[in-house]
């Protein structure tokens, strides 16, 4: 038996480091993007569980690299995902998300709390002044916070937000886009979260304006708005809700107005995530593909136009990455270290997964069939 167990651990040696070769990373070598195993149960892990062993040994310390997000990136380019084997949790993650709809009213509340209620100090510390918690728009920008308020803006112009019109924000997060669209292009805002965490600090943070936030599911939402926008909050709706989230959206759209959805994308459709992913960071979440928002919207909605910013979310997320390991020292009495060795894990493979052009992150403006106006797309 002990040989047996010895041949095996051998072949799994061989195997992983022959496929880590296709994508130029040596273990031990001399690059930066070299992976330094600590421990040799590290092979075990990435043979018998392909993406999901290869992050739960980076938490367990089983192995270091010096730029993680190069690593990443480098498997991710080479395809290595497709080639390594996929085990019985990632199997069984995949049959539920074909039977059950995994994004149910009472679910998602639930999946959406294990991660943005982890702590209001983590995303402080993470994110810019106004929190926002998704991908910032880089041109001309200096910084993180130029960044992100020039995204703000991006969105609201694409809307043609007014004075006096009503903006239902999905998702609203701590109510940095609600806030900046009152403030500054003089709107009544709505916005929606599952979020405790998030409701409670974005009301007192904009109880000085007219916002309004609400603890509610999207599908809940019955009254009319001139404008919709909802920024990161598609990834949580599930492919077998994508018609219903676009039925409730024709709805509750003025027959004038305008949706702007702001979501990352897949290249592939797929109906799961990947099974790291799912296991640790956004439970049940996963990335829409064209066709399939396509096919939910077409009943109901105009697409007047689709721009792709992925590469901005490379940046913003290693800008997130530099931010939350200077803020470590202030965090780590109420997060430990596997903690930390899973957030920057997370941080560095979705920069790599943007880097790659894997995933891809689409700001797309709809109109209903009743809003005959020319639309003018802007940049």
């Amino acid at each position: 038996m002990p040989y047996l167990i010895n041949k095996q651990s051998t072949y799994e040696k061989k195997t992983v480091c022959q496929l880590l070769e296709m994508a130029g990373i040596n273990l031990n070598g001399p690059e930066p993007w070299d992976l330094k195993v600590n421990d040799d149960r590290f092979y075990h892990h990435v043979f018998g569980q392909g993406s999901l062993g290869l992050g739960e040994s980076y938490m367990a310390g089983y192995w270091d690299c010096k730029q993680l997000d190069v690593l990443l990136y480098r498997v991710l380019s080479a395809n290595l995902e497709e080639r390594i084997p996929h085990n019985l949790r990632t199997f069984i993650h995949f049959i539920k998300s074909k039977i059950f709809n995994e994004q149910s009213v009472k679910k998602v509340q639930q999946d959406i709390r294990k991660h943005y209620d982890l702590g209001n100090d983590l995303f402080k510390a993470m994110l810019d002044k106004r929190m926002i918690y998704s991908c910032a728009y880089w041109r001309d920008a200096k910084g993180l916070e130029e960044a992100q308020d020039k995204k703000l803006d991006l969105i609201c112009r694409k809307l043609q937000l007014k004075k006096g019109q009503r903006l239902l924000d999905i998702g609203c997060g701590w109510g940095g886009l609600a806030g900046f669209a009152a403030e500054q292009y003089g709107v009544e805002v709505v916005g929606i979260t599952l979020s405790p965490e998030q409701a409670s600090l974005a009301s007192q943070t904009y109880s000085n304006l007219p916002v309004e936030i609400r603890l509610q599911d999207y599908r809940s939402v019955t009254e009319k708005f001139d404008r919709i926008v909802s920024v990161g909050m598609f990834e949580h709706v599930g492919y077998k809700n994508y018609p219903k989230y676009m039925s409730v959206i024709n709805n509750i759209l003025t027959d004038n107005g305008l949706f702007l959805l702001h979501c990352i994308g897949s290249n592939k459709t797929v109906t799961h995530t990947d099974p790291w992913m799912h296991s640790y960071i956004f439970p049940n979440g996963m990335m829409p593909s064209i066709k399939q928002i396509g096919a939910a919207a077409e009943k109901y909605l105009v697409m007047e136009d689709w721009q792709n910013i992925g590469t901005h979310y490379d940046r913003t997320l290693m800008e997130w990455l530099k931010r939350f390991q200077y803020a470590w020292p202030n965090l780590k009495d109420k997060y430990n270290q596997t903690f930390y060795r899973m957030w920057v894990y997370y941080l560095c493979c979705s920069a790599a997964s943007f880097r790659a052009k894997k995933n891809n992150l689409w700001q797309i403006v709809f109109s209903k069939p009743t809003n005959h106006a020319p639309y003018q797309a802007v940049r």
